[in-house]
């Protein structure tokens, strides 16, 4: 690996250190030579995911702006490939953005990363700038396919697994991690304008967003919400096959983020206003967190 290339390695470490996160980016639980990679990946999503969300600029500037982004990655593909991966320079990017552009085209092509993945990334993202309600759960599943499952199935293809089987309950993983997510960030996403609850869903429950306009969480949102946390557990079922199903240091990594997501689901079911409190996970349960991950055992009370 070249200087110019590690150099861009270390611009996506650096970018994925400074954002918080639920779970840490390419942990040190994960063998050593998937941490660049992984770190790439997270970076070029967190760099599109910022433009996604700036609030100074219209949805159509946004479009535009991650439409460039994704012409930046092919055309940086589309360069390395051309004048061979071995030995290639990172053309001494300087900006941040260029660096993350050179290590992520390197990842690609070092190991073969399917391109189509980064840009189902970029769709979800776009979506974000001109959706804010979801009528359906298959809608919701829908978002979930391109804004998290992604990630997984390059983690595994970083990894060197290519298994169907695997891919299926590493999508089912992420959706549940990214439905977790939205549950946990209910009252942060609806003042920021988003609802992720399915309207059908809203519907059978009897949950208002006029209630939320006055600010009060009644029973009717929390009928819905734990509508969705059991729809939510039944995802994470069927994403523990892929913590079994990889080996080593990786194999514990899941464990974590598999137990780790399912306990931050027990303290959403657990919290009866998610409007004004967002349940999380400290310090203080990594022991917890590390222990199930060894034994394999599910936390008490699990919901799945």
């Amino acid at each position: 690996m070249t200087a110019d290339v590690e150099r861009a390695y270390a611009a996506c470490a650096a970018l994925a250190r400074s954002h918080y996160e639920n779970f840490p980016v390419a942990s040190w639980l994960l063998p050593a030579r998937m941490r660049p990679h992984v770190a790439a990946v997270y970076a070029f999503a967190r760099i599109a995911d910022d433009i996604a969300d700036e609030g100074s600029a219209s949805a159509a500037e946004r479009l535009e702006a991650l439409s460039v982004w994704r012409v930046r990655l092919h055309d940086a593909v589309d360069s390395r490939a051309a004048r061979g991966i071995r030995g290639a320079s990172a053309a001494s990017p300087v900006d941040r953005d260029s660096l993350v552009l050179a290590a992520t085209a390197h990842s690609i092509c070092e190991l073969a990363l399917p391109i189509a993945l980064f840009d189902d990334l970029l769709s979800a993202f776009g979506q974000d700038t001109m959706t804010s309600r979801y009528d359906s759960w298959a809608e919701v599943f829908d978002y979930c396919r391109r804004s998290a499952n992604p990630v997984g199935r390059l983690v595994l293809r970083i990894a060197g697994v290519r298994d169907d089987a695997l891919d299926r309950s590493s999508d089912a993983l992420c959706t549940a991690l990214q439905l977790t997510n939205f549950w946990q960030d209910f009252g942060r996403d609806y003042r920021a304008g988003r609802i992720y609850v399915p309207r059908d869903v809203q519907a059978r429950c009897g949950a208002r967003e006029t209630d939320l306009a006055e600010d009060t969480m009644t029973p009717g949102w929390r009928n819905a919400l734990r509508e969705c946390v059991d729809v939510t557990a039944r995802e994470f079922e069927k994403g523990r096959a892929v913590c079994d199903g990889v080996r080593g240091r990786l194999r514990l990594e899941l464990r974590v983020t598999w137990l780790g997501g399912l306990s931050i689901l027990r303290r959403v079911a657990g919290e009866c206003d998610l409007l004004h409190h967002r349940p999380t996970l400290g310090g203080s349960d990594a022991p917890t967190l590390l222990w199930g991950a060894f034994m394999w055992a599910r936390p008490a009370g699990a919901l799945a």
